[in-house]
């Protein structure tokens, strides 16, 4: 057996770790299907307009909003730039469809989706376990349901969704994924009995 046949790919290492980790109902770990077609697009208002009907979202435009239909997300990161998220699509296909919906209009596209994963937080504690590394306010009055923006979980850039009252989307890059998994489990370590 060689030495590179040891090596597993990033996903299926984390996958293993979240199988290994006990539930704990006050704060749920669980990685998503990250098969996934993801997108950084960049773009000035000639083109977003253009990218958002080509990607079936509309781009939001205000910060820390994200955009949502038939299983594709469009997250804000910033006044030029969003993340865009297909579930269980190819990005070639999208790609292309923004391509042509831009061509001659200045913007730029790239794929992001082998770079990182999505790691699901979810439970009445879930947001106290993510402000164990995370500086923002996470009081549903500060962070409601509907909001995602760029920041850190400890020494990992993240982007934070947060999807529902008690559950919280981290994408992280697959680089930075077992630190990120192994830092909430670390945090939720005091609602475990006993």
């Amino acid at each position: 057996m060689t030495e590179a046949s040891l090596v597993l790919p990033r996903a299926d290492a984390l996958a293993m770790i979240a199988a290994a980790t006990p539930p704990l109902p006050a704060a749920e770990l669980r990685t998503l299907d990250n098969d996934c077609a993801r997108f950084v697009f960049r773009g000035r208002e000639a083109a977003i307009g253009l990218a958002g009907e080509a990607f079936g979202v509309a781009l939001p435009r205000a910060r820390g909003a994200y955009g949502e239909a038939r299983g594709r997300v469009a997250i804000w990161l910033g006044p030029d730039e969003w993340l865009l998220i297909a579930a269980g699509e190819a990005p070639e296909g999208i790609a292309a469809a923004i391509e042509a919906a831009t061509v001659g209009v200045p913007h730029s596209l790239v794929d992001v989706s082998h770079r990182q994963l999505c790691i699901e937080v979810s439970g009445p504690e879930a947001a106290t376990v993510l402000s164990a590394g995370c500086p923002l306010d996470l009081s549903e009055a500060a962070f409601p349901v509907g909001t995602a923006t760029r920041t850190v979980l400890a020494k990992a850039e993240i982007v934070l969704a947060r999807t529902g009252l008690d559950v919280f989307h981290i994408e992280v890059w697959r680089s930075f994924s077992a630190y990120v998994w192994h830092y909430l489990d670390e945090a939720r370590r005091e609602f475990r009995a006993g």
